[in-house]
């Protein structure tokens, strides 16, 4: 079992930055691929970005260029930095992880981020 905590969501003005941090409750050895996925009021829940254990990253093509994913391993912990955030990106934001041994999909409770002036 994986437990995935989300911290770091809040109120920001557009064009303003926030770190979303998300930690596992396992050495990531037990963990292949994690992510970020987001929900807006009214919308289906939607990719944002993952990293696998070797490092490869995907991007949704709305957050290109202003959403950076990362992961410490030591720490057990991913992240989402966002930055040039507009009123769009407002939404629930989920970690993910992916069980190295059961490939099970593993959600956190959800940080909110809302972007507005």
């Amino acid at each position: 079992q994986v437990q995935l905590v989300e911290s770091g969501g809040g109120l920001v003005q557009p064009g303003g930055s926030l770190r979303l941090s998300c930690a596992a409750s396992t050495t990531m050895f037990r963990i292949t691929a994690m992510g970020w996925y987001r929900q807006a009021p009214g919308k289906q829940r939607e990719f944002v970005a993952s990293i696998t254990t070797g490092g490869s990253i995907r991007y949704a093509d709305s957050v290109k260029g202003r959403l950076t994913i990362s992961r410490d391993n030591a720490k057990s912990t991913l992240y989402l930095q966002m930055n040039s955030l507009k009123p769009e990106d407002t939404a629930v934001y989920y970690c993910n992880a992916v069980g190295a041994f059961n490939g099970r999909n593993y959600w956190g409770q959800g940080t909110q981020v809302t972007v507005s002036s």
